[in-house]
């Protein structure tokens, strides 16, 4: 088949929610995918930064491969012999104490949201019902109901209402809107450390350090959803360790699997896991032996092939290549890690017909909020491949 013809196909009979770019992928490995025509690419998403290992890793299949010969699911009425040790590895490569495995990064949200609820009513002592929420403006953690319900982004919003209560938006990376926002019914703070959907947004340094000091003093849980920044992709296991900080609850995604399988996991502590009782939460497939087994070789190849290091190398050398772009239409260029972005002023006429020269180059981008290209190859890259990048990036991009 052509590519016109799948991408007919998926017209025809798919939902029109998504906007991708007309490239059929059928194969990936490291920091390339092929098309069915057999052209290659570099992936410069990652699948939104959930192949952090690079496609296809040899290591985590063979490990789905393995498991998949013994036992896949049982649910969680059952014990299986791979959630302890998944738990056990997991607290020790993120310096946790307490893991609730889900299965998206969007359950992931969810459920912090019910434990810090249940536990301003247990051990905060807010009146039932009356638990609120913070958030940023800008935020993106996922598009349940609930989620979408505090976005700001009109388009996550629009034409799904009604929304849940409880939920109050504060500007992003303003640590004085946190303290005046927080009342005695506050009973948690959800920020990203690094904005990603919103154009890879950096607060001020310092920023973290701050908020984590405001909520200890008010008795609230701070929430880092690190389901894009955490497991390597800023050059840290965790994003917050920039900052020196430790959140109550920190929420894993995405490479949390290497790609193979959903896999997410709340990080908390017993204080507040506690609070959850047998039958008031969980999943079918959540913990489920498969995801484990995948997860714990996922973890094993972030620490072993110390791709946190190679993050942190690459992204100094790949943000430094794209700051010696010059075009008048470019607004900043900013990353962390290998988490980069290049924010286009108004009057270039939107970031898509840049990612629509590279993916001819070569290379496979995808905007966002319009304006923005962001940079987010797997981790695994190597300094000839960001430099294979650069060459089709800096002509394009200075046009």
């Amino acid at each position: 088949m052509k590519q016109s013809e799948y991408i007919e196909l998926e017209n025809r009979f798919g939902a029109h929610n998504y906007k991708p770019l007309d490239v059929v992928i059928e194969k990936g490995e490291g920091v390339w995918v092929w098309d069915v025509d057999g052209n290659r690419y570099m992936d410069c998403l990652s699948a939104y930064s959930a192949v952090n290992q690079g496609h296809c890793h040899p290591r985590i299949k063979k490990a789905m491969q393995d498991q998949m010969e013994k036992l896949t699911l049982t649910s969680r009425a059952f014990r299986n012999d791979q959630l302890g040790h998944f738990y056990k590895e997991l607290c020790t490569l993120t310096n946790s104490h307490k893991v609730l495995p889900m299965n998206s990064g969007a359950e992931a949200v969810e459920t912090a949201i019910k434990a810090v609820r249940k536990w301003g009513y247990m051990i905060k002592g807010v009146a039932e019902n009356r638990a609120e929420i913070i958030v940023c403006a800008d935020n993106f953690h996922g598009r349940t109901i609930s989620i979408v319900g505090f976005s700001t982004d009109p388009v996550a919003r629009r034409g799904f209402g009604p929304f849940p209560s409880g939920f109050k938006v504060i500007p992003f990376g303003d640590h004085e809107a946190l303290e005046k926002a927080i009342t005695p019914e506050t009973v948690g703070f959800l920020v990203e450390p690094i904005q990603g959907e919103a154009g890879v947004i950096i607060p001020p340094d310092g920023y973290l350090k701050k908020v984590r000091e405001i909520c200890t003093a008010n008795n609230v849980t701070l929430i880092l959803d690190e389901i894009q920044t955490g497991l390597g992709r800023t050059g840290k296991i965790l994003a917050e360790e920039h900052e020196g900080i430790e959140a109550d609850i920190t929420l894993i995604g995405k490479a949390l699997s290497g790609g193979f399988y959903p896999v997410s996991a709340v990080l908390s502590n017993s204080e507040i896991l506690n609070v959850l009782k047998p039958g008031e939460h969980g999943s079918t497939f959540g913990g489920n032996p498969l995801a484990c087994a995948v997860a714990r070789e996922a973890l094993k190849v972030l620490a072993e092939e110390e791709l946190c290091q190679n993050a942190e190398k690459m992204g100094d050398k790949f943000l430094s290549g794209l700051k010696s772009i010059k075009n008048d239409k470019i607004r900043e260029i900013r990353g962390r890690g290998l988490l980069l972005a290049v924010e286009f002023k108004l009057n270039a006429g939107g970031a898509r017909q840049y990612c629509e020269k590279l993916k001819d180059s070569g290379l496979l981008c995808k905007e966002t909020h319009d304006n923005i290209i962001r940079f987010a190859p797997p981790l695994v890259i190597s300094e000839e491949q960001v430099d294979w990048a650069l060459e089709r990036i800096k002509p394009i991009l200075s046009a």
